[in-house]
This record gives structure tokens, C-alpha cells and sequence, in this order.
């Protein structure tokens, strides 16, 4: 794999930080959450000695080789910052369709995705720290009329979307990401045209929005009358010297839209793959113009260092001060208590446990083909950044800060962890399906989540926990007691903690603190979807072979029971079609793209409207059941076993209508 340009030990200016003027501004305290101390600003002294360059690049080379070879990851980027310098910044791999076109680390620009959240949270904070915004008035007071919740949504204040407890669900399918620049919207019209449903009380639990964070970049935009992304321009990215990050897409240049990314960018614009029949498929461009302030940022390793070292510095970095000491400590104070391990989002930094006991804080960022994280650990004057321009990256990026703290700071650390007799005599505590709150709550988008937002829990006899999602297993072993219900992975510092009441755990907050999973009732189970998907295609299909079969001579079944012949014929055609659709979507859902840009697309709405029209047949079986049963006036045609037969089939078929209903799989016109 080509190797592009790289600067193992390049430098740049150190800047001094006014730490005394800092600490003495810190006793004019922010709104934290109550039971939530303040954290204060460290000064800055290295408590450990600093990563040899030499050590640090092989290490990372030999890593990123291997995983970027198992994860099929076609071009990364990796910068890293320690006592004010860059030690290493380097490309891997290709970024262009021509794979001869190396990544180059201070030209090459790779979507950050979520990253660029953290630019949100900076400008809403300097709004905060001068007092045009405060943390506990709802959000609708900074925004403009036509895009202000409703208001049934009027208890979301602005710290709600710092920790992501605004109570949204999470909408995505069809308009967060778009292949075409002519689907891109202005923000105000995207917030006002996907508002999703308020599905649970504000403050309630964290669960990730982009719709939130959305909601925030229109907040900074409309109290300064700029547009987003000139306020970052003009207010991070341009006095820090990031001439190579924008949140400006290439597209043409339209009306009532911000302007469009500069000429001089566009060629060294990274492009994104995704591994298809054994090889590197180029994706789509993905434009999330329309949600900027959530995920639409592109930047350079080179660029991605200086925006470290300020966050290193608390705001200031090379003479520059990008914001003060309140948000300072913000991005290090968790706006409400968890548990040990669990992020408690540091006024919407993410907040990370490393190895060797190191905290860190920064944010992840994924796209459909891009993956990056990004973690500056203040203790050891470390920040790494990482991209990655290939559908596999997310595992890559999730680790390697973690594997670095861990090779340089925690080699003592014992792998893999042992499971307890503990745990297994407890299996039955936590043994069940779990149902992520990041989700759509309604309509089709609902029913796919149902179906794909669930997490399977397993307790092995050898004592430890499995957790199951999306095909992949991950391990994890006590971390105290039984009733406490803490885990930490058998391979890595991650944590997990369950809520457990009255001996029965209900649900799990994971460490990312992105989601609760909630345990899934009977109906919210995938498996009882497909029980009663299998058993409506077993009735359908004996329902239609039935027909040829049934003796022609009787005729003396009366006028309901025929009509109820019929309809139960026609259900088991429209049945069967739902089912061969359902079953094309399932089979095109491992493409990203396909299910992203064409939704809800021909199949699923086809399928779904089978499905309704026989979910409203049934009620015609239903309303006939007592004149099936009663037969004709003088000789009763249908058998006791046929009259079984069809009221068996009338309580699967309503049984199977009942639980798409509820889900949302009756729903063609809903996206």
C-alpha cells in the first residue's frame, strides 16, 4: 500500500497560556449540573516523560499496516501532538480513484463527521461565556420563529443538546446524508422539514441527535446574524491558521445556500470507498451541507494538529485565544454524574477512560465511507487524530489513541480479562435482548430500527458477559460486584454498566453514553417478528395450495363463507407479496448507500403496502368468524378441521398486523 508524505517530528511555535490569569477567571463559575464539581484547569506540567518520535512512528506504522489491511481500509491519516509540538503526522494508503494519488497529511481532506460537532459546541460556548446564551433557557429563545420547536418541546434548554438529552429520536435514513447537491437544503428549511418527534422528557437520559446539534449551529448563526459556517471561518478556523479545514462542500454555487468550497480544496478532496466483491468501490460524495453544524466539516492532519494543541492549551494556542476559561473548564466538567467510566458529555465533548487510568476528552466522527476519532489526553499533553476514507474504518479509528496510552503509558495491563463464577451463577439478571433509544420511533424508519437496533445478551458458563450487535461479539467481565452491575471489556478499558432493579437488570448505559438500551419486550424482539413472519408464510402458502384441493361439491357453504374463502386467498397473495419484498430490502440492507440515498425505496414501500392491505383484510376474516363457524342452513360444507384451519390463520395473520402496526411497518407513506 502507498505510503504518502510524512513529518515525524515536525514542530510548531509553542504558545504560552496565561495559566494564572485562567485559574483566577475560573472562580467566576458556569452552570454545571447539580452533584457535578467543577473540574479545574490542571497547570500545565507533563506528569509523564514524552513518546520518543522514533518509537512512536514505527509503532504506529506496523499498527495502522495490519488493521488497515484486516479492516480493508484503502487511505488514513494519523497527526499526534505532545508538549506542544507535532511528533508525527503522516498519510497511509491512497485517497483518490487513481491509486497513485497518496494520502498527503497537509493537503488531502477527509470528512470528520461528528468531529465537527465539537466546532458547534466551541461558538455555542463563546456565546455563553458572553452571556447571549445561557444554559438552562430553552433553546426557542435563540432560534428563529420558523424553526422553533413546538411547543409540546418548549422544556428542551440549551445544555439539553450539550449532553444530548433533548429527548429527540434519532432520524437519519433518507436526509442526513445526500449523493445529489441539488437535495442539499438550507439549514432553517432541514431543521423545520425533519423535526423528529420528541419521544421521551428533556434531561431524561443521553441519547446522540444530530438533529440537535443542528439545532445549536442554527442557534450561534441566528444570535450573531452570520451563517455558521462563516462564524467558523472567521472565528476558529482562520485565527488558528486551519486554511485546509471547511465545513463548504463541492458543489455549485445556489441561492439560498452558503457558499460552496473554495476552487483551491476541491482536488485534494479524499474520496470514500467501500470494500465490494473483494475489492475498493468508490462511494458516492456524501453532502451534509444540509445539517452542517452536525457532521458536514472536512479537514487535513496537519490542520487537525493545530485545532489539538489549542484544545491542549484551553482555548489558546499560538497567541490566539479561541475561547475563555468557562468554556475551558466546560469541556472538562461532565454536565451530570455516571458511573466511573461512562462519558457524562463534557458540554459536548465526549469524555474517554484510557488505559493506565489517563482521562481524555474529544469526539468520534463517522460518515458512511469515513471514520475518524479524535482524543487530546491533558495529563500526558497528548492529542491524536485519526481518518480513515473507507467503510471499514470505524474499528481503527475507535482504538488507536487507546492502543497508543496503552503501548507508552500501560504496558502492564493484563489480556485478556477472566470471567467469575459470580457472573455465571447471575446469568439470569442480565441474559436477554436490549433495544438501543437511538432510533426512529415511528414509521418505516421505525420498523428498520426495530430490526436492527437490537442488542443480544448471553452470560457463559465460564463467567462472562457477551453482547451481540450487528454480527459482532464483544466480551466483557465483572468490574465489582453482582448488584452493582458493572462491566469492563475482557480486552480493553471500555465499560459498560447496567441498571438493575429489584435483582433484574432494564437496561444498559454504554460507555460512550451515546444510547440507553433499554430491555426489549416480547413484541420489540426480532426473533418474535420472524416467528410470526415465518408462521403467516407457512399459512399463506398451505391457504393457496389448499384452493385446487378443496372438494368442488361444496357448494353448500353460505354466501360469508365464501366471501371469507376469498378474502383469506387474497391475504395469502398479499402476505406472500410483503414477505418476497421485506426479504429483497433485508438482502440490499448491507449497503449502506442503497438503504441511505433510495430511502425507503420501491421494495420496503411495496412491501408495506401488501402488507396493509392484508393487515385490513383481516379484520373483514375477523368480522366473518361467526358465520364460518355456523355453516349454511341445512348442511354445513366446511369441516370442523377446515373452520379451525381458517380461524387459526385469521389469529396469525392478525397477530403478525398487530405487531408491523405497532412498529410501524404498515406505514407506506411514511419515511
Amino acid at each position: 500500500m502507498a505510503r504518502a508524505q510524512t513529518e515525524p517530528t515536525a514542530t510548531l511555535p509553542r504558545a504560552p497560556t496565561p495559566y494564572a490569569q485562567l485559574q483566577t477567571a475560573l472562580v467566576s463559575r458556569g452552570p454545571v449540573a447539580p452533584g457535578v464539581a467543577p473540574v479545574p484547569l490542571p497547570p500545565r506540567v507533563a506528569v509523564q516523560p514524552a513518546i520518543d518520535p522514533v518509537r512512536l512512528e514505527a509503532f504506529v506504522d506496523g499498527w495502522m499496516s495490519d488493521a488497515m489491511s484486516r479492516e480493508h481500509v484503502p487511505g488514513a491519516v494519523v497527526s499526534i501532538v505532545q508538549n506542544g509540538q507535532i511528533v508525527l503526522k503522516k498519510g497511509y494508503g491512497f485517497a483518490g480513484l487513481d491509486p497513485r494519488r497518496s494520502v498527503d497529511p497537509d493537503r488531502t481532506l477527509f470528512r470528520i463527521g461528528s468531529i465537527s460537532k465539537t466546532f458547534t459546541w466551541i461558538l455555542l460556548m463563546k456565546e455563553v461565556e458572553a452571556r447571549r446564551i445561557r444554559l438552562d433557557r430553552s433553546i426557542n429563545l435563540y432560534l428563529p420563529e420558523k424553526v422553533r420547536l413546538p411547543s409540546a418541546s418548549r422544556d428542551v434548554m440549551v445544555r439539553h443538546l450539550l449532553d444530548h438529552s433533548a429527548g429527540f429520536e434519532d432520524r437519519a435514513l433518507g436526509q442526513l446524508f445526500e449523493n445529489e447537491p441539488r437535495r442539499v437544503r438550507p439549514l432553517d428549511l432541514y431543521l423545520r422539514q425533519e423535526r423528529p418527534d420528541q419521544v421521551r422528557s428533556a434531561g431524561a437520559i443521553a441519547s446522540y441527535s444530530n438533529y440537535g446539534a443542528a439545532l445549536a449551529g442554527q442557534a450561534v448563526a441566528f444570535v450573531s446574524g452570520k451563517t455558521f459556517e462563516s462564524r467558523v471561518e472567521t472565528e476558529i478556523t482562520a485565527p488558528l491558521g486551519m486554511t485546509r479545514t471547511t465545513f463548504r462542500e463541492p458543489r455549485a454555487e445556489r441561492r439560498g445556500l452558503p457558499g460552496a468550497m473554495r476552487a483551491g480544496l476541491r482536488p485534494d478532496v479524499a474520496t470514500g470507498y467501500g470494500w465490494r466483491d473483494a475489492r475498493y468501490s468508490p462511494n458516492a460524495y456524501e453532502y451534509i451541507g444540509q445539517a452542517a453544524p452536525a457532521g458536514s466539516a472536512s479537514s487535513t492532519a496537519g490542520d487537525m494538529s493545530r485545532y489539538m494543541l489549542m484544545l491542549l492549551g484551553n482555548g489558546t494556542w499560538n497567541g490566539v485565544t479561541t475561547y475563555g476559561p468557562q468554556a475551558a473548564r466546560a469541556f472538562r466538567t461532565p454536565l451530570r454524574r455516571t458511573p466511573p467510566g461512562i462519558n457524562g458529555w463534557a458540554h459536548g465533548f465526549m469524555t474517554f477512560d484510557l488505559p493506565g487510568g489517563y482521562r481524555g476528552f474529544g469526539h468520534g466522527g463517522d460518515t458512511i465511507a469515513f471514520h475518524s476519532n479524535l482524543v487530546v489526553v491533558p495529563n500526558l499533553e497528548l492529542g491524536v487524530f485519526v481518518s480513515t476514507n473507507g467503510q471499514g474504518g470505524d474499528t481503527l479509528a475507535d482504538r488507536l489513541p487507546a492502543e497508543i496510552v496503552k503501548r507508552f503509558y500501560a504496558q502492564g495491563t493484563a489480556y485478556p480479562r477472566s470471567g467469575s463464577r459470580e457472573l455465571a451463577a447471575a446469568a439470569r439478571v442480565f441474559d436477554g435482548t436490549y433495544m438501543s433509544t437511538r432510533r426512529a420511533y415511528s414509521g418505516l424508519e421505525g420498523f428498520v430500527g426495530r430490526l436492527a437496533g437490537g442488542v443480544d445478551v448471553k452470560v457463559t458458563s465460564g463467567g462472562r458477559l457477551i453482547l451481540s450487535r450487528g454480527g459482532q461479539d464483544r466480551a466483557y467481565v465483572l468490574d465489582g460486584p453482582v448488584e452493582q452491575g458493572r462491566f469492563i471489556s475482557a480486552i480493553d478499558n471500555q465499560r459498560i454498566v447496567f441498571q438493575v432493579s429489584e435483582g433484574y437488570a432494564t437496561a444498559i448505559q454504554t460507555a460512550s453514553n451515546t444510547e440507553l438500551l433499554r430491555r426489549a419486550p416480547i413484541t420489540d424482539r426480532l426473533t418474535t417478528l420472524i416467528v410470526l413472519a415465518t408462521l403467516t408464510g407457512v399459512a399463506s402458502v398451505a391457504t393457496l395450495i389448499g384452493l385446487p384441493l378443496r372438494n368442488r361439491r361444496d357448494l353448500r357453504q353460505n354466501q360469508i363463507q365464501a366471501r371469507a374463502s376469498l378474502v383469506q386467498a387474497m391475504q395469502a397473495g398479499l402476505w406472500l407479496a410483503a414477505l418476497l419484498f421485506f426479504g429483497v430490502f433485508a438482502a440490499s440492507a448491507s449497503d449502506a448507500q442503497a438503504i441511505i440515498y433510495n430511502w425507503p425505496g420501491v421494495p420496503l414501500v411495496t412491501a408495506s403496502a401488501c402488507a396493509l392491505v392484508a393487515a385490513v383484510l383481516t379484520l373483514l376474516t375477523i368480522a366473518a368468524l361467526p358465520a364460518v363457524w355456523q355453516g349454511g342452513r341445512r348442511v354445513d360444507s366446511w369441516s370442523g378441521l377446515r373452520k379451525l384451519f381458517f380461524s387459526t390463520t385469521v389469529l396469525i395473520y392478525a397477530s403478525f398486523s398487530l405487531l408491523l402496526a405497532a412498529s410501524g411497518g404498515l406505514e407506506p407513506w411514511s419515511r
